[in-house]
Order: C-alpha cells, then sequence, then structure tokens
C-alpha cells in the first residue's frame, strides 16, 4: 500500500465525501419525514423549504460521488502525479463542501450565483482528472 501513500490526500477526500453524503441520508429522510412524505418521495420543488434543499443536497452529493471516485481511483492507479490528484481531489471536496453548506443554509438564488460557480469548480476538477487519467492510461 506505500504506493498509494502518495495520494494520501484524494484517498481522504473520497473518504470524507462519502461519509458527508452517509450522514445526510438520514437528515434528508427525516426532513421529508417531518413534511409527511413517504420514503423516497420528493418535497416541492421550493427553494425556501429547508427540507427541500437538504434532499437536493442529498441527491446532488449522490449523483457526484460515483463520478468523483470513478475520475479520482483511475487517476490514483494509472499513476497520475501525486500532486495534481491530491489537489484537484481536495479542491473538489471543498466545492462540495461549500455548495453543501450554501445548499443548506439556503443562500443565494436556486439557479446560478455562488452554488453554481462551486458546482463548476467541483465539476472541473473532476473532468481535469479525468482527462489526466485517459492520457496516464495511453
Amino acid at each position: 500500500m506505500e504506493s498509494f501513500a502518495e495520494y494520501s490526500h484524494a484517498i481522504a477526500s473520497l473518504v470524507v465525501f462519502t461519509l458527508i453524503i452517509l450522514a445526510l441520508a438520514p437528515f434528508s429522510a427525516l426532513a421529508k419525514q417531518g413534511k409527511g412524505l413517504a420514503p423516497g418521495a420528493t418535497p416541492e420543488q421550493d427553494y425556501s423549504d429547508k427540507a427541500y434543499r437538504l434532499n437536493r443536497a442529498y441527491l446532488n452529493g449522490t449523483e457526484t460521488l460515483p463520478a468523483y471516485i470513478a475520475v479520482t481511483v483511475a487517476a490514483m492507479l494509472l499513476g497520475v502525479s501525486p500532486f495534481w490528484v491530491n489537489l484537484l481531489a481536495s479542491v473538489a471536496l471543498i466545492a462540495r463542501i461549500v455548495m453543501l453548506v450554501i445548499h443548506m443554509r439556503g443562500i443565494g438564488q436556486p439557479h446560478s450565483g455562488v452554488r453554481s460557480v462551486s458546482y463548476v469548480i467541483g465539476w472541473a476538477c473532476m473532468v481535469v482528472m479525468g482527462f489526466m487519467a485517459l492520457v496516464a492510461a495511453f
């Protein structure tokens, strides 16, 4: 496992992001239950509703997590520079945490603004890691 020691920040960011999503799951469920919604139901699309925002934060995380894991693990397995993998994975994690806080606090507009900037930063980090992994593969 020494070969992965150089990727410790990237590995830690994968674990932290996964734990955040796992922690959000019961809170999202409880918020929906508090509104009388059945399991699996989606709250009405109202950005002023805390249950809706919490559910969106959880769903955004579950939608992003597979791609985040795939590009980060691929970059590590293919030997992409640990500096870049650690940096990009860490920045993507920070961007996701910022986006989570924005969702939970209801900061800004439902579309565009700080939340969108945070999304694009995380997305861009994952795209760059994906391209770096592809280059390393060939």
